[in-house]
């Protein structure tokens, strides 16, 4: 239990009429979740409503087009025919018996979208090319832009009808508004364009639209990019002009965020950004207005939160990716359960890479998103024994516990989270750490017997008398064919990254991906000189783009050389032979040879137990070494497949 005050935090707050129960925002996220013709699903409103259950004070629907040319994802929710108005209903009824107040985000993707998205070609301001996605979008002529504003407002009207308390007009992260406010996107010459005055025209008129169809009663937010962080993009300085005529047109909130497609790692950022990194922006604002502000940009952390809010520099506080690893977030603060809130580790491999692929979100630290209302109840109280306590094993194990199973969980080594602990190692992957205490914290609560410190064999699994078994048992460093690989003055990662073993001042690193890169960070931040090869042309192509955006740089910052398109085809003591595609090439004087070629599947058990327990799984990384999301993933299915 926490004896902190949260206070601020948990306090109501008035927006423009709409009364909110506390501080906690679920901001706009695409999920993917609705039908391909923007129509609400049961997926849909089971996500929201348990947010909503969660505690959460206001949730702002994710980005719902106004225009079905305006759409950015494929499942966007749709607002753009009275049709979608009962499925909107369906959601808002829902959200409300648990408490919350519920917005709708209006929405035009203008230029950064594509044909293949929306089934016709992008539109803009301007005849001016997203910097991501370089499409030469048509530039809308005088008329259209007026037909858009009447499609902003009928959308406002058609919220109201569905029952939403408030609407937010999206004018952030460079889409169709953000477009017509910056100088980057619009080089308009007529009355859309030109000076500051005439680029707000269009946002303007947007708002004097929706007040005509909703009247001055109903609450509408605005949400804008404080800094675009692109050349001759919206500024801070022009954000605070930006946000008093907005204010002054009838916007009763300012959601304070930043960036365009063009400086897109910034709208969710990596674990190498610092919590909390924006909220001076929303402090900013609310020097310049006088209406409630909200603050977002990795608030991931309760405490931060009611720092924020207590200190002045913004009203509510959205919680983003925070929200989609723990819906519960604002209950747990209310009884003091911090310990035990889900944290976000900022690994991009569930939400921003799933919307890369078109695919429906989830979450590595929790896989139940997006099916909140699919997990069964345990049909009979079963005996599980599980084998290693990685991420698959320890998610599968509290699920099962919780779920009303007698789980007993077994792991080799004295402390949990096999070689995704490993990974908490590297700089500004704490997080990690984080996310595993939470795991065992879930354990403990739903009383799954931890025994550590021992490699548990075949033999005594069969005298447990489990009725199911899930080996977890993680993976090991590859083993390749090549001459000199088996030298023991070799380091490994984890020898490094556990300060085991010491490493020279002059260190190559063999392997260019996840392991070997983070390494090679650790290494570089000590003073020493790395080198970093691998047979692919790039490094850390195994990273989100996002992480990758900001690790790069960093490395080429603190000297980290790298060679690319390198077959390693001989080791030597101090280094390598190569072939690249020309010729064979040796690279040696290294004190210290770090091996970062890949893993492989660390199964001992399987074979020993099949067909000698009653039920037997092999999930994660024991099944096929992967990313840590697919283990989490495939340990809610076992749980589901167990729970019958």
């Amino acid at each position: 239990m926490s004896n902190y005050d949260f206070k601020e935090s948990l306090s109501p707050i008035d927006i423009g009429g709409m009364k909110v129960r506390n501080r906690f925002v679920v901001p706009p996220m695409g999920t993917n979740f609705a039908d391909e013709n923007g129509f609400v699903t049961d997926k849909l409103i089971n996500y929201y409503t348990a947010r909503a259950k969660g505690g959460f004070g206001l949730i702002i629907l994710e980005v719902t087009a106004v225009h079905p040319g305006g759409r950015s994802i494929p499942n966007e929710v749709g607002v753009w025919d009275d049709e979608h108005i009962e499925g909107l209903k369906r959601l808002t009824e829902s959200v409300h018996r648990y408490g919350a107040k519920i917005c709708l985000q209006l929405h035009h993707a203008g230029r950064q979208t594509s044909e293949e998205t929306t089934g016709s070609w992008p539109v803009a301001p301007s005849a001016v090319s997203c910097p991501m996605l370089n499409i030469i979008p048509k530039e809308l002529t005088n008329q259209e832009c007026w037909d858009l504003i009447e499609d902003f407002g009928d959308g406002a009207r058609r919220a109201m009808i569905a029952g939403f308390d408030a609407v937010e007009v999206h004018g952030a992260h460079g889409y169709l508004i953000g477009q017509f406010m910056s100088a980057h996107s619009n080089k308009r010459m007529d009355e859309f364009g030109g000076d500051l005055q005439s680029r707000m025209r269009f946002p303007l008129e947007v708002m004097r639209n929706i007040r005509s169809k909703v009247g001055n009663g109903f609450p509408v937010l605005f949400r804008m990019s404080t800094r675009e962080l692109v050349q001759d993009g919206v500024d801070i300085e022009q954000a605070k002009a930006i946000s008093r005529m907005m204010v002054s047109a009838g916007v009763n909130a300012i959601h304070a965020s930043l960036c365009t497609y063009g400086s897109l790692e910034w709208m969710s950022v990596p674990a190498a950004v610092p919590g909390g990194f924006n909220a001076f922006a929303a402090g900013e604002i609310k020097k310049a207005v006088d209406v409630p502000v909200i603050a977002v940009g990795k608030i991931n952390d309760p405490y931060l939160v009611e720092s924020i809010i207590s200190s002045g520099e913004a009203d509510l506080c959205a919680l983003g990716r925070e929200s989609l690893a723990d819906p519960e977030i604002p209950n747990k603060v209310a009884s003091g359960r911090i310990d035990e809130i889900c944290p976000c580790i900022a690994c991009e491999q569930s939400c921003h890479a799933y919307l890369d692929l078109a695919k429906p979100i989830c979450c590595l630290a929790n896989p139940l998103l997006g099916k909140e209302e699919t997990l069964p109840a345990a049909a009979a109280k079963k005996k599980v024994v599980i084998v290693g306590a990685g991420p698959a094993g320890l998610e599968s194990a509290w699920r099962l516990a919780k779920s009303g199973h007698d789980v007993t969980l077994f792991e080799k080594q004295e402390l949990l989270g096999g070689t995704f602990r490993i990974a908490g190692l590297p700089p500004t992957k704490q997080e990690i750490i984080r996310l595993l205490k939470y795991w065992i914290r879930m354990c403990n609560v739903f009383g799954v017997k931890i025994i550590s410190g021992k490699e548990i064999t075949a033999e005594e699994i069969i005298a447990e008398k489990a009725d199911a078994v899930i080996l977890a048992t993680g993976s090991k460093p590859i083993s390749l064919p090549i001459s000199g690989m088996d030298n023991p003055k070799f380091l490994q990662p984890a020898d490094i990254l556990e300060g085991k073993k010491n490493f020279g001042k002059n260190v190559l690193i063999c392997g260019g991906g996840m392991i070997g890169v983070e390494t090679a960070e650790f290494i570089a931040e000590r003073r020493s000189s790395v080198t970093v090869i691998d047979m692919l042309p790039d490094w850390a192509t195994d990273l989100h783009a996002f992480v990758r955006a900001f690790l790069i740089p960093k490395l080429k910052d603190e000297g980290v050389q790298f060679i690319g398109n390198a077959k390693i085809t001989e080791f030597m003591d101090d280094g390598v032979k190569y072939d690249n595609k020309s010729d064979t090439v040796t690279l040696n004087g290294f004190d210290s040879v770090v091996l970062a070629m890949g893993t492989v599947s660390n199964n001992p058990l399987e074979k020993e137990l099949k067909n000698k327990v009653s039920d037997l799984y092999v999930i994660g990384d024991a099944s096929r070494a992967g990313t840590a999301n697919k283990a989490t993933e495939e340990a809610l299915e076992i749980v589901r497949k167990i729970n019958g």
